[in-house]
């Protein structure tokens, strides 16, 4: 059997084909479904717009594997004041009906995907939220889902580092205190693009950079680094995704504020993540 997953995110929405136990292949777009959310509390019809025929391209992809289609949503859907007639516009366009988690829900799907059944953590930047999630012994015993991401971040401070620290310190207090497990991983497209760039891979391969450490220093490094360039010169650093490159700065400020914050001093890329994770909250492996 094959099932495809699609994956609808404030900044991107993704596709991963998967049968026979194993991932076949993955594709994202960039679509900004949350551009400009956190300040207007509405998805704009051009953003979706864009994410809509994103999702009717996936669709038709996977009608062509043969595979059955599952799809959900995250923060920008669940925080929009719109987001139900988002879902119905999804619906009416390509046939499919959108399962919206919980911020609680998104971490387990994060966790999941990137551990398995094995013990340690998660930090999942998003494009309107993150999840921080650590399990120990089989259990689950901090997890919490702030409502700062690289898209929002980046909405409402730009690339002023003094309006990004007060932004991070005021949304990561509940992480104070709290004591991480031994290894913790950083998913998602912030992590993605971190580690392509300090491996310098001119194109994307998950395989490559899967388990990849990035260090406090290093993050710390890079996040200086980035907020010291333009868009525009960030775009020619090797490795930069450059869907993602206005919107990096300040996101890799956050994972390293985070980092910092938990005693962190190196978190592991996993390029498995709520994908995969979907998967198992549906019982299809």
């Amino acid at each position: 059997m094959k099932v495809a997953i699609i994956d609808i995110g404030s900044n991107s929405v993704r596709l991963m084909l998967w049968a026979d136990g194993k991932t076949l292949y993955k594709k994202v777009t960039t679509t900004r479904l949350g551009e400009n959310l956190s300040e207007s509390g509405k998805i704009s019809t051009a953003a979706s717009e864009r994410t809509v025929t994103a999702i009717q391209s996936f669709c038709e992809d996977a009608k062509r594997e043969g595979a059955r289609v599952y799809a959900f949503a995250t923060a920008a859907v669940r925080n929009a004041q719109n987001g139900d007639s988002f879902c119905k516009r999804v619906k009416e366009a390509c046939g499919i009906n959108l399962d919206v988690v919980s911020g609680k829900e998104e971490a387990v799907l994060g966790i999941s995907g990137a551990l398995g059944k094995e013990d340690g953590g998660i930090i999942d930047i998003g494009g309107a939220s993150t999840e921080v999630s650590f399990r120990r012994g089989g259990s689950v015993y901090f997890s919490v889902s702030m409502n700062i991401g690289a898209v929002c971040l980046y909405n409402r401070c730009k690339d002023e580092k003094e309006k990004i620290a007060e932004e991070v310190r005021k949304v990561i207090l509940p992480l104070q205190g709290v004591q991480p497990v031994e290894k913790v991983y950083a998913i998602g497209g912030t992590a993605s693009t971190l580690a392509a760039v300090k491996t310098e891979l001119k194109e994307y391969n998950g395989e490559r950079l899967h388990h990849l450490p990035l260090s406090f220093d290093w993050v710390k490094h890079i996040s200086d680094k980035l907020l010291s360039l333009t868009t525009e010169e960030r775009l020619k650093i090797v490795g930069m995704d450059p869907s993602r490159a206005d919107v990096i700065a300040g996101a890799a400020y956050l994972l390293a504020e985070i980092m910092k914050t938990l005693s962190v001093k190196t978190v592991y890329f996993s390029d498995c993540d709520n994908l995969e994770g979907y998967l198992i909250h549906r019982g299809l492996v």
